[in-house]
């Protein structure tokens, strides 16, 4: 099996509204966040590739033009934006595009990441 991986960074905030009011992460508050996409395949394509990193440019695009510097509570539609349901997001977001995609990974802090693989 053949795996590639690509790397997108952004700022945003987001609230936590489903937990108790004392705790910190209920507060608005917000993240430099990191988003790596997984895609893999048995074979690869004719140029060599599992798929060219070029294709993945939608997601740049789309990173920076919908979740950039926003509120993510309000882009989503989501008043529990948590770290595990933005890899779910990120993960089907990207399957609809690119059929090699089989995880999505999202970290709010240098120590923490959330993973979304079916």
């Amino acid at each position: 099996m053949y795996r590639i991986t690509k790397e997108f960074h952004f700022s945003a905030s987001h609230q936590l509204k489903d937990l108790p009011a004392t705790h910190q992460c209920a507060r608005l508050h917000g993240h430099n966040y990191v988003v790596v996409v997984e895609l893999a395949s048995d074979a690869l394509n004719a140029h060599g590739f599992v798929r060219d990193y070029h294709d993945l440019a939608e997601l740049k695009r789309y990173i920076d033009e919908e979740l950039d510097h926003r509120h993510l509570n309000d882009v989503l539609g989501d008043d529990c934006v948590t770290a595990e349901r933005m890899a779910r997001h990120f993960h089907d977001w990207c399957k609809t595009r690119w059929p090699e995609v089989v995880a999505a990974r999202v970290s709010e802090t240098p120590k923490t990441w959330a993973e979304y693989r079916p």
